[in-house]
């Protein structure tokens, strides 16, 4: 049995601000840094050895992740292109209201069956599940030992649909908060989940980010 740790990023200004990044590259916001700071420690808790991390290439995944294997100095981090956010397409950059203003339409599919959205000139989240899906997979058949995979919202939420085989539109039934940690287990041909969305080692943080965006 190998152990996959799999992380949204830490906290931005965008999440904060209700502001779709998709593919914009954001930078963690201090929060967010204190947040993946945290992770690191409660990491050398959970696990035993050196991980491996795996990260988006994206700027929020990719600190993160740094942040945190500064707790394993003999670590290496690995850019994962698999695990990149979602293309949100015209919508990036753009925040939830004037989004919910601009695309009512799009905008109340993607809440109420969000298999069937596709972004303008953007992707869906089956494209998503394509590629997440096969680099979860080929990191769990292929590296050894402990695995820390650092991505965003909606992959962390997609893969765990994937492995609960619950079909894209239970998206919106699983929160991931920023810097939230779920445990998979492999098995050699399939996965479980032990851990979805711990945020305990964040319960001493000075701010929260509220909301699942």
């Amino acid at each position: 049995m190998k152990k996959i740790f799999l992380i949204r990023h830490g906290q931005t200004a965008w999440n904060k601000e209700e502001v779709f990044r998709g593919l914009a590259d954001i930078p963690l916001d201090e929060v967010g840094r204190m947040q993946a700071r945290s992770l690191g420690a409660e990491l050398t808790g959970r696990l035993q050895g050196t991980p491996l991390f795996l990260s988006s290439p994206l700027q929020r995944a990719r600190e993160t992740a740094a942040i945190a294997a500064e707790h394993f100095p003999e670590s290496r981090l690995q850019v994962e292109e698999g695990f990149t956010d979602i293309n949100f397409g015209r919508w990036q950059g753009v925040s939830k209201a004037e989004v919910r203003r601009t695309y009512p339409e799009l905008y109340r599919q993607w809440l109420e069956n969000p298999a069937e959205a596709v972004f303008p000139e953007g992707e869906n989240l089956q494209a998503v599940e394509n590629r997440a899906g096969q680099a979860l997979r080929e990191a769990a058949e292929k590296k050894a030992g402990a695995i820390v995979i650092v991505s965003h919202r909606v992959v962390t939420k997609v893969l765990l649909c994937l492995v609960l085989q619950a079909g894209l539109n239970a998206f919106w039934k699983i929160k991931q908060d920023t810097a939230c940690l779920n445990i998979l287990e492999w098995y050699g041909s399939a996965f479980s989940i032990k851990t979805m969305n711990d945020t305990c080692h964040l319960k001493k943080m000075p701010q929260q980010d509220a909301a699942d965006f």
